[in-house]
């Protein structure tokens, strides 16, 4: 066999290596129903599936999922949500650290800042406002506190308007290595957002109502833990209300 060849054969193998753990889902969380919470029925594991990160940004030890923050991109859940209640928790590793879970996305990134569309719930580190000084302005500190906004062309009425954004009315959150708590209520075009056990944030009239969900990878470590969805009912949904599925 040639040298040739052998590198040829090398390249195959680790090319393959590379697709198999590209798409090979990670289960983390849990879904349920509501009528399944009610009566105790037993709980799905969520699957999710890489889009445009590399197989080492996301891992799990144990029961928590850490994610290294680079290349920027996402993972989305395999299937697509309409109404429900997400909970999940999670904590920066890093000063300034930026990142956010996608609802009623299309899992579909830009080529440009490889984020989909869909609605962001924003998850900051503190710090990223005095990171972030520009022109000698600070952002609002209500920007990481959990804001609210349509991405890739979705629109939103916000609660709380910072332009098209909806900034939380209370700063609840906690900084880098302390464990945050959401609670994003999603039902009919409209999310209610809760930090840390009080409702401080919302957006109604989102003109995408079901999609994927999609955690986000943007330059830090980030840590979930207790992920957890409970579908509610479905509601009147138009079809061009409904991201289009991927495959």
């Amino acid at each position: 066999m040639t040298l040739y060849t052998k590198l040829n054969l090398l390249f195959l193998l680790l090319s393959s290596t590379s697709v198999l753990a590209q798409t090979n889902p990670i289960n983390f969380g849990t879904e349920t129903t509501l009528d399944q919470l009610i009566t105790k029925g037993k709980e799905k594991s969520i699957k999710w599936i890489n889009v445009n990160t590399e197989p080492e940004t996301w891992r799990k030890e144990k029961d928590i999922l850490i994610c290294s923050g680079l290349p920027i991109g996402v993972m989305r859940s395999e299937k697509q949500y309409e109404n429900f209640i997400m909970l999940v928790e999670w904590r920066h590793m890093e000063a300034g650290g930026n990142s956010g879970v996608f609802v009623w996305s299309d899992a579909k990134p830009d080529e440009k800042d490889r984020l989909p569309g869909g609605v962001e719930v924003q998850m900051l580190e503190l710090d990223w406002v005095n990171q972030n000084i520009r022109d000698g302005v600070k952002p609002p500190i209500a920007y990481v506190h959990g804001e609210l906004f349509g991405v890739g062309g979705v629109k939103t009425i916000p609660d709380n308007p910072r332009g098209t954004r909806s900034k939380s009315i209370e700063n609840r959150a906690l900084g880098k290595e302390q464990w945050n708590s959401y609670k994003v209520v999603c039902v009919d075009g409209t999310i209610k957002l809760s930090v840390n056990g009080k409702f401080v944030n919302g957006i109604s009239q989102s003109s995408i109502k079901k999609g994927y969900l999609c955690l986000e990878s943007e330059g830090a470590e980030i840590q979930f833990k207790n992920f957890r969805i409970i579908e509610l009912s479905p509601g009147v949904t138009a079809e061009e209300q409904i991201a289009k599925k991927v495959f």
